[in-house]
C-alpha cells in the first residue's frame, strides 16, 4: 500500500520555543498507586512553576480518560494504550519547549519503558511517588479500593492487578514519611540543580 503520509518539519524548531520560554522541556512522569499523591504532587509542582513564570502543563489520569482516551477500560492492553496515547501528546507538549507533569498509575515497566523512548537523553524524569498499600487503602480519597475490595472494580492496581515499582526512578519521593510541600520542594529542587528552570529565581 503506498502511504499518503510524510513528516512536515517546523520552520520554528524547538530549541527556539525553549530559549523562548527560558527552561529547558521535560516530562515529569509521576508514577505510583491510586492514592499515594501522585495528582496532588503533580499540582503542587505546576502551582509553584506558573507561580515563577514557568511554562507547564499537567496532564492528569482521569481528565484525560473524560476526553482523549475515554474509549479506553482498563486491559492490561488498554492500560497500555492509554500510556502510549499520553507519552505522544507529552511528546508534542515538550516540542512546543513545555514542562509537562505526567500523573498516571502506569503501573507497568515496559509501558513505562516505551515511554521514556520517546524522548531525548534527559527529557524524561521518572517520579515514583512511593506510599505503602495500607495508606493507600487508609487515604482513598475516591473509595475505589473497597469498592475494588467489595468486587465493584475489577483489574484495580493493588487488589487484582499487580503494581510494578521503578528500578531506577529519577526522583524517588516517600509520601508516606513527608508532606507534599515537601516532597514538591524537592522536585523544584531537581530541576533547578539540573538546569530545566534557567530563570528560576535563587533561595
Amino acid at each position: 500500500m503506498q502511504t499518503v503520509i510524510s513528516w512536515h518539519e517546523h520552520r520554528v524548531e524547538r530549541q527556539a520555543r525553549a530559549a523562548q520560554k527560558n527552561q529547558r522541556p521535560c516530562v515529569l512522569w509521576f508514577t505510583g498507586l491510586s492514592g499515594a499523591g501522585k495528582s496532588t504532587l503533580a499540582n503542587e509542582v505546576e502551582q509553584c512553576l506558573f507561580r515563577f513564570g514557568h511554562h507547564s502543563f499537567l496532564l492528569d489520569g482521569d481528565n484525560i480518560r473524560h476526553g482523549l482516551n475515554r474509549d479506553l477500560g482498563f486491559s492490561d492492553g488498554d492500560r497500555a494504550e492509554n500510556i502510549r496515547r499520553v507519552g505522544e501528546v507529552a511528546k508534542l507538549m515538550t516540542d512546543a519547549g513545555l514542562i509537562v507533569l505526567s500523573a498516571f498509575i502506569s503501573p507497568f515497566h515496559k509501558e513505562r519503558e516505551s515511554v521514556r523512548q520517546m524522548f531525548a537523553e534527559g527529557e524524561f524524569i521518572e517520579v515514583y511517588v512511593d506510599a505503602p498499600l495500607e495508606t493507600c487503602e487508609r487515604r482513598d480519597p475516591k473509595g475505589l479500593y473497597r469498592r475494588a475490595r467489595a468486587g465493584e472494580i475489577r483489574n484495580f492496581t493493588g487488589v487484582d492487578s499487580v503494581y510494578e515499582p521503578p528500578l531506577h526512578p529519577e526522583i524517588h519521593l516517600r509520601t508516606h514519611l513527608h508532606s507534599a510541600s515537601q516532597c514538591a520542594e524537592r522536585i523544584v529542587q531537581q530541576l533547578k540543580l539540573h538546569g530545566y528552570l534557567r530563570s528560576y529565581p535563587r533561595s
